[in-house]
């Protein structure tokens, strides 16, 4: 299968850090490399099933659905988190945030686009609200490493979440909010995870989309959760 020659590729990278020069820091977009006008080669056909729902990748969705973008570490740790939560449309592994049109995996992680490594996750909010995909979120990584998640160091590797919705932007500041208060009764630092409106999705190669769950994927885990679990919010106290 195509994934295969990917995974070889990126072992080695992070076996023996041929990708560790990278900047600490964002770029001027004039800095970041040109890109492309159309999808990379490797992007997953139109087609293209989810390797675990067995639907479509990409839009439209049914009817009611949201999207999010959560940037997390890694993305092949990311996106396997979500599948078994009931309300999940879909999941999908990109590049998003960046100044790079339609960027490769090794563009990405050469430092040089400003794209974060994403998992966008589409969801039906009646049957699972924002606020549950946030909790997971902020429990299973570190939101206040900055520019890196563990050893996977690089702008590529930052906390972000990213909204399609004003009304998501409320609903992230509230459990920011309260996930900060947690952090702060155990003096654990500061939360620099990044906040924006989502701009353009740019897919990942097919290899990387659900690569936890294909044959002879690589069980890699670079997320470093804090162990410090996200509390009940107000609303959710008043109606238990």
């Amino acid at each position: 299968p195509t994934y295969f020659k990917v995974t070889r590729i990126d072992r080695l990278s992070r076996m023996f850090g041929f990708f560790k020069a990278k900047p600490a820091k964002l770029l001027a977009k004039k800095e970041c490399l040109t890109g492309r006008n159309k999808p990379i080669g490797d992007a997953p056909s139109g087609d293209y099933k989810h390797y675990v729902f067995k639907n479509k990748l990409y839009p439209p969705f049914p009817e009611g659905s949201e999207m999010i973008s959560l940037g997390m570490g890694c993305f092949w740790c990311s996106e396997s988190l979500f599948w078994k939560m009931k309300g999940i449309v879909s999941t999908h592994v990109g590049y998003q945030q960046g100044d790079t049109p339609n960027a490769t995996y090794r563009e990405v992680c050469s430092g040089h686009t400003n794209h974060n490594e994403v998992t966008r996750v589409v969801y039906d909010p009646k049957v699972c609200p924002l606020e549950e995909i946030l909790k997971i979120f902020f429990e299973t990584h570190n939101p206040t490493q900055h520019m890196g998640q563990g050893n996977d160091q690089g702008t590529q590797y930052r906390s972000g979440l990213y909204y399609y919705k004003p009304e998501q932007k409320a609903i992230i500041d509230k459990c920011l909010k309260a996930y900060q208060g947690a952090l702060d009764k155990r003096g654990k630092g500061s939360i620099t995870t990044e906040v924006e409106p989502a701009k353009e999705f740019y897919y990942a190669e097919e290899s990387h989309q659900q690569y936890d769950a294909k044959p002879g994927s690589r069980q890699y885990c670079g997320l470093r959760p804090l162990g410090i679990k996200f509390p009940a919010l107000e609303e959710e106290k008043k109606s238990s």
